[in-house]
């Protein structure tokens, strides 16, 4: 996603108590970034942060983790996050903004790091073959998060045909199990989805929104 030089994020987020840069004594520190052992679920491309926030809210026993290479972006969020909390008298405390590049994830953990859930939610679709494998469910991707991962799940939206039917032959090929997948979520009878900035907008313009549900361990 495209966003315009913030010049207020980056002073914002120096003061923000739940922002983390991914280069300040992350590895193998995964486990103290919250101070209890409930869950972290992580969300890779976080956006506007309307899923994180909305997740969270709705999951105050799970730990949310929102990351993006943008502090532009994650400024936003952060904004969108304080709004979503405060509207309910409660405090962010179940989640995180992470800045990080996604495409070199496995430099940020160490051994023993590990959440439980992964989204990827309405990534850039790389159409080109020569940029296929930045598509952050590329097979090379995928294998780089089954460190961190382990046997949990990624759950994975897009609006794309083509990203959607390359992931089904990406994750069996990084050798996790697909056990869910649709290519109408909306009309699916899928239960506890969260819809996403992108997710409203591409339905409101007709488009079928698509869900793959991954798990590792194999």
């Amino acid at each position: 996603m495209r966003i315009r030089k913030k010049k207020w994020a980056e002073p914002e987020l120096a003061v923000c108590p739940y922002y983390i840069k991914s280069d300040e004594g992350l590895i193998s520190h995964w486990g103290d970034i919250f101070p209890n052992s409930n869950p972290i679920y992580l969300e890779l491309g976080c956006g506007k942060g309307g899923f994180a926030a909305k997740s969270a809210l709705n999951n105050p026993n799970i730990n949310y983790i929102a990351c993006d290479i943008k502090s532009d972006m994650l400024g936003v969020a952060r904004r969108t996050i304080e709004a979503a909390f405060s509207a309910e008298n409660r405090r962010p405390d179940n989640i995180r903004l992470m800045q990080m590049n996604i495409e070199n994830i496995a430099n940020f953990y160490g051994e023993g790091d590990k959440v439980d859930r992964i989204y990827i939610n309405f990534c850039n679709p790389w159409p080109r073959l020569k940029h296929n494998k930045r598509r952050l469910t590329h097979t090379r991707q995928l294998l780089q998060y089954k460190g961190l991962l382990g046997s949990g799940e990624i759950h994975f939206k897009t609006d794309d045909d083509g990203l959607f039917e390359d992931s089904l032959i990406y994750f069996p090929e990084a050798g996790y199990e697909i056990i869910y997948s649709t290519k109408d979520l909306h009309n699916s009878g899928y239960e506890g989805n969260v819809m996403t900035e992108h997710e409203k907008m591409f339905s409101e313009e007709g488009k079928k929104i698509k869900l793959l549900i991954g798990r590792g361990g194999l």
